[in-house]
């Protein structure tokens, strides 16, 4: 799953950032949100844990964050324009 743009997720106190990495850099996070990330699918991904300590509400705040991440596809869709021309 290729990610298109920051995508932020909430739960209780715990805050995840999640940012798209280059081709080849990998999952870059760390306890739960490389776990989440991993079985997400994610192939290249960077991930900060903020606020918490606590690795489940971390782990429900990756899965939110999941849930808001956009693929280029998407982002094509919702602009009505082929994917080719994103990038012009």
């Amino acid at each position: 799953m290729k990610q298109y743009g920051r995508a932020d997720g909430d739960y209780g106190a715990a805050k995840v950032m999640l940012r798209p990495a280059s081709p080849g850099t990998g999952v870059i996070a760390g306890g739960a949100v490389r776990i989440v990330l991993e079985m997400a699918g994610v192939e290249n991904a960077l991930g900060k844990q903020i606020r918490s300590k606590n690795a489940l509400n971390n782990a429900r705040a990756t899965v939110v964050a999941v849930q808001k991440m956009r693929q280029f596809s998407d982002v094509a869709r919702e602009r009505g324009i082929p994917m080719e021309e994103l990038w012009k």
